[in-house]
Parts: structure tokens; C-alpha cells; sequence
């Protein structure tokens, strides 16, 4: 199979280069910018491209420009794309449209020579490779917006005020409801929410986070 590797450090550039070819795949052209990858697959319309997310000219442009290729060139080159960091998010946009041929791995799994070729071979073949760690955060959040999904239009009231930062007095006052439908509405909130009581831990916060998070 052959493969182009986009990455701006020239060490991890031709490291990634070099586990592919041990591992029998024709690398054909290799990139440093997400302008140069699009010219390179245009160039050469390989089986596979492999993009690093953050590339030059500016901040997530190897995730544009693996979409891109991925709605151009879908039918004939797979996209894996490789991340420093762990962003739920753009591994959404990358394998949203449901389609096979995308991949989207932690750079430590690179690592793992074995695995990175394994991800390679899958993606190429048009099937999908994600790393287990975007896996379970996906699924965590999955897992919020169930639970919020629960809480009552009262509780999510009361919560919406929590987030503002209002004491159970103030939110009492908005809603016209008593301090202590206020304090049972809260609590059903934890309860729904999975917030067990925990030294360690400011339920009133973490709710809060669980609100936003929905939210935004």
C-alpha cells in the first residue's frame, strides 16, 4: 500500500515514515505543512495519508485538511490521523459522516510499532482505527448527557441558577419555590448526575461542569 506522512517535526515526520515502510508500506511522499499534504495527494493519490492534527499555516489545520481529503478522495485514500493530545471533538469531525477509511490515534501510540502499522493496514483497507482513550471519553460523555437527561425541568432550573453562581436563597427567590424544594432539587441533581458524596470533592461544582458541558 502505498502512503504519504504529514507532519511539521521532521523527527516524528520520518520516525512515523519509517515504522510504515518496515511494515511494507510504499511511502511515497512525505509533507511538513497541510498545504503541502493536500499537493502531495494530489500528486501521488495514495492508499493512506497520515496527517498530524495540529500543522502548519495555523492551529488544526492537518484536521482540515485530512477532512478535505477524506470528502475528495474518500473512495481511494484512507486518512489517519495522529494526535499530541486528547480532543474528543475533532475525533467527532474526523469519523463523524460514519464512513470507513478514518483513523484517529494518540502520537504515543506511534510508539508501539506493531500498533501503529496494525491502525494503518485497517484504515487503508477501509476499515477504522480510534484510540481506546478517545474511545472512553466518548463514551464518558455519553454517559453525562444520559444522566442529564434525566434531571426534570425544575432540577435543570435550579442547576442553570447553580451554574450562575447563585446561593440556594437567590435561587429560591427567582423561582418563587422554598430553600428546601431548592435543596431537594439539588440533591436529586447529584443523585441523577452520579455525584456521590466525596470529601475530596465540590458536588456543586463537578454538576455544575456537567451542566456546561451539555450545554455548550
Amino acid at each position: 500500500m502505498r502512503v504519504i506522512v504529514a507532519d511539521d517535526s521532521a523527527v516524528i515526520r520520518a520516525g512515523v515514515a519509517r515504522i510504515l515502510g518496515a511494515g511494507g508500506f510504499d511511502v511515497v511522499g512525505e509533507a511538513a505543512t497541510a498545504d503541502e499534504a493536500l499537493v502531495c495527494v494530489e500528486e501521488h493519490r495514495p492508499d493512506l495519508a497520515v496527517l498530524d492534527i495540529r500543522m502548519p499555516p495555523s492551529g488544526n489545520a492537518g484536521l482540515q485538511a485530512a477532512e478535505k481529503i477524506r470528502d475528495r478522495y474518500g473512495g481511494s485514500t484512507a486518512v489517519l490521523v495522529l494526535s499530541q493530545y486528547l480532543e474528543p471533538d475533532y475525533a467527532l469531525r474526523l469519523i463523524g459522516p460514519g464512513a470507513g477509511g478514518v483513523g484517529y490515534l494518540l502520537k504515543e501510540s506511534v510508539a508501539v510499532a506493531d500498533e501503529l502499522v496494525d491502525a494503518a493496514r485497517r484504515v487503508a483497507s477501509g476499515g477504522s482505527a480510534i484510540d481506546p482513550a478517545v474511545v472512553e471519553e466518548l463514551v464518558r460523555a455519553q454517559r453525562r448527557e444520559d444522566r442529564l437527561s434525566e434531571l426534570s425541568s425544575r432540577e435543570r432550573s435550579v442547576l442553570a441558577l447553580v451554574a450562575e453562581g447563585r446561593s440556594n436563597r437567590s435561587i429560591a427567590d427567582r423561582l418563587l419555590i422554598s430553600i428546601k424544594t431548592v435543596e431537594g432539587a439539588i440533591a436529586a441533581a447529584f443523585m441523577k448526575l452520579g455525584l456521590e458524596p466525596d470529601p475530596g470533592d465540590n458536588r456543586r461544582v463537578l454538576a455544575v461542569l456537567a451542566y456546561l458541558e451539555q450545554s455548550h
